[in-house]
């Protein structure tokens, strides 16, 4: 057992595995899955939440670990965050962000409730309660994952050195990149709120 847990690819691998015999178990009994448009719904739901884990894990992780632990950290230790922390970490974060939509797009369409949700109803003859709290949650998260990549990413790939800069070029990259990130963990608090409500309080 040490021997996989050693490994993150190994402990993965074996979370995957794991993962498809409870699968096995539960489509075994007599009535299991079908292989239909709910199944699928399902599994990409289930994608959807591991995407989003990583996605807010890695957020947060940045706005109450690292960015107010940086000031603590000796200046001669700091490279070895940006350098190697912040840019394998940004790799994950930005990558589960574009998860997160993609898969919770094709949820809500598989759920018939897309076009309800996205519009609030107003596009077709109103919307449930549900569908409009899922709305709200999926323009937050659209409006999260633009930042990332259209605002986050370009900034951080400057003040991480990544892309040729000035000193100046690089600061300022970091406090835009710092405030929309915090901007993001700010939407991410009602965004939450709006996925577990649709999901436990409303028909």
């Amino acid at each position: 057992m040490a021997k996989i847990l050693q490994s993150l690819n190994r402990t993965v691998i074996a979370g995957i595995i794991l993962a498809i015999i409870v699968f096995i178990i539960m489509s075994s009994s007599n009535d299991g899955f079908t292989y239909d448009r709910i199944f699928w719904s399902a599994s990409f739901r289930y994608l959807h939440v591991l995407s989003g884990v990583m996605w807010i894990g890695l957020l947060w992780y940045f706005n109450f670990v690292q960015i107010p632990s940086m000031p603590k950290i000796p200046d001669e230790q700091k490279p070895a965050i940006g350098k190697v922390i912040a840019p394998a970490a940004l790799f994950w974060f930005r990558w589960s962000a574009l998860s997160t939509i993609i898969t919770g797009l094709i949820v809500s369409y598989l759920e018939l409730y897309i076009y309800d949700a996205l519009s609030f109803g107003f596009l077709t003859n109103g919307a449930s309660a549900k569908h409009i709290s899922i709305g709200i949650g999926m323009w937050l998260g659209i409006i999260m994952a633009y930042n990332v990549w259209m605002v986050i990413w370009p900034n951080q790939k400057i003040a991480l050195g990544i892309v040729e800069a000035t000193a100046d070029e690089k600061a300022k990259s970091a406090r835009t990149a710092m405030l929309f990130s915090r901007t993001n963990t700010l939407l991410s608090i009602p965004m939450l709120l709006t996925m577990v409500s649709a999901q436990n309080l409303f028909n």
